[in-house]
């Protein structure tokens, strides 16, 4: 098992969900997509994020995806499993299924639907702590759980010794660079970004990475972008960042916000021959006018970038 006293480092790459139907995975688009990552040097993969629709997914479907992804990674990076729900005991559950299953650690949002305060949240992740089996990251996704963790909750958090680090996407880079004074306390967590096109400035921060989802089509990229930024390699970070700005394009062909970016993206996948662009319901592919249109876009990227250089 991966030894969490040391942050990881790297792109962790929040895995869509290959789906063949309604309720059905496409193993063989997972086992692509898996072999995809792992190849471009990823730091580790993150399961049932939000670009990995989790939370649209039958409790089945989700126990069954992590228990194939960690059949194919098979011990060779970190697997973290999504675990958000509005449920303590069903992320306890799932949590205490994803060990068996031989993931590295769990990632949890606050309980969304009731717009509870900070205090109810911080408790709420607190228990699951507690009882979970597995190292917890905290996750916090304002644009989808209508709350944003204040500083002195994360702080709050930071004295658990289950709690192994954070991922951020609020997109706020002001409020990250505070969260990041926390590392003077916890020298051993994991801080992570979720923006892509702040990945770059976090690690210039003392950031640990990114959890980007572009890095689902094209991770070479994202895993360059990182090491020229762990770096400080001007040029190449410039050359990188206009090739990540590129492929942001396809997020906004298909309208704007989780819709639009989840559309784009497995249109992509699709077009690539990865997996299917199968969404979870309520969401629907993109038309085939949009779809020609985000073919164009992805025909314009380098997929077969320079190969990676390692820092270690």
């Amino acid at each position: 098992m991966t030894d969490l006293s040391v942050p990881i480092r790297g792109i962790v790459p929040p895995l869509v969900t290959p789906l063949k139907g309604a309720d059905e995975l496409d193993y063989a688009g997972l086992e692509r997509l898996v072999s995809l990552q792992i190849d471009a040097g990823v730091a580790g993969l993150f399961v049932l994020g939000t670009t990995g629709e989790g939370p649209g997914l039958s409790y089945r479907l989700r126990y069954e995806l992590v228990e194939r992804t960690c059949e194919l990674v098979a011990g060779r990076i970190p697997v973290l499993v999504g675990v958000t729900d509005t449920s303590v005991e069903e992320a306890v559950e799932l949590a205490s299924f994803s060990k068996g299953a031989g993931a590295t650690a769990v990632v949890a949002a606050p309980p969304y639907y009731f717009p509870f305060g900070q205090t109810e949240v911080t408790d709420f992740l607190l228990d699951l702590a507690e009882r979970t089996g597995l190292p917890l990251f905290v996750y916090n996704m304002p644009s989808c759980v209508k709350l944003s963790l204040a500083f002195e909750s994360v702080e709050r958090l930071s004295g658990h010794a289950n709690i192994c680090g954070l991922k951020d996407s609020s997109g706020d880079i002001a409020a990250y660079g505070k969260l990041l004074e926390l590392r003077s306390v916890r020298p051993d967590w994991t801080f992570l970004i979720g923006p892509e096109l702040l990945m770059v400035e976090s690690v210039l921060m003392g950031g640990d990475g990114g959890v980007n989802g572009g890095a689902n089509l094209h991770p070479r990229l994202f895993v360059n972008l990182y090491n020229a930024a762990v770096r400080n390699d001007r040029a190449a970070i410039d050359r990188l960042q206009a090739e990540a700005v590129s492929l942001s394009r396809i997020y906004n062909v298909v309208g704007d916000g989780a819709a639009g970016y989840l559309r784009g993206l497995k249109c992509a996948l699709s077009i690539t021959g990865i997996c299917s662009d199968t969404l979870a319901a309520p969401l629907r592919p993109a038309s085939e006018f949009d779809r020609k249109k985000i073919a164009e876009l992805v025909g314009s990227l380098d997929l077969a970038c320079d190969p990676v250089r390692s820092m270690s």
